[in-house]
């Protein structure tokens, strides 16, 4: 998600506890492929976090689109909630499109449930980190492999041992070892090209506005389900899937 007030945000409230747990816990789950994603090769392969080996991945940050040029990544931050996930899984569903969902660790860890479900609809996964803390780049490395390894686990055990697939940083803050290590763990690092500023909740029409006028930057769209009222994403996505497909672009997933 976009780097939106500072620190821990809303998820401060809840990471001494979660990270209590998340040390304490040892993941034994093996790979199990996501829909439409290709099984890892044993060879180049690394450690993973969730038990097993992984296929490295590219350290650098993933923008496009595997539907190419014309091609549209929905990714969703800061889930699963159990108010606003299922809305937007019901408006994917509505019109035929798969999506990333980019979860927080702890979040994962309440809902597995909501995990399952994006599972099953043929939706992807990726690691958000375990309390979704965007100064996460001025911290030490491990305090940053705690917050990738630890979420890595939480949700594949959530999923039922389905991996994320990508690692999206919390407001964007990347570092040169965090991409390394999430590359090395089969996981790649995500970015996104049209901020939607849903989160900020400027209503509908503005979120469809920023759409339209900011998708020639580039095909990955980063929108929300939860830290708050997502009401406005899920009326935007109603609108906006629909218009998009009409214009000629096709849904796909960020590049792996």
């Amino acid at each position: 998600m976009a780097r939106h007030g500072g620190g821990h945000g809303w998820y401060g409230k809840v990471f001494g506890a979660a990270l209590g747990v998340a040390l304490l816990a040892a993941g034994a789950s093996t790979w199990t492929a996501q829909a439409g994603a290709p099984s890892p090769k044993a060879a180049a392969s690394a450690p993973s976090a969730a038990g097993g080996h992984v296929e490295r991945v590219a350290v650098t940050i993933a923008h496009a689109s595997d539907k190419g040029t014309r091609g549209v990544n929905i990714t969703i931050d800061d889930g699963p909630d159990p108010e606003w996930t299922p809305q937007v899984l019901d408006v994917l569903k509505e019109f035929g499109v798969k999506a990333t969902f980019c979860m927080v660790g702890t979040q994962a860890q309440a809902h597995p449930d909501l995990v399952k479900q994006v599972v099953a609809a043929g939706h992807r996964l990726c690691d958000h980190s375990v309390s979704h803390d965007t100064t996460m780049d001025k911290k030490s490395q491990a305090y940053q492999s705690q917050q990738i390894l630890d979420a890595e686990r939480m949700i594949t055990e959530a999923s039922g041992g389905v991996r994320p697939m990508y690692y999206r940083a919390p407001g964007g803050a990347f570092t040169p070892y965090s991409r390394k290590l999430a590359a090395s763990h089969g996981m790649r690092p995500l970015g996104w090209n049209v901020d939607t500023k849903d989160f900020e909740q400027p209503g509908t029409d503005a979120i469809v506005a920023t759409v339209q006028r900011e998708l020639p930057n580039g095909p990955t769209l980063l929108f929300h389900d939860a830290g708050g009222d997502r009401s406005q994403t899920v009326e935007a996505l109603r609108r906006i899937l629909p218009q998009l497909k009409q214009q000629g672009y096709e849904f796909g997933f960020p590049v792996c």
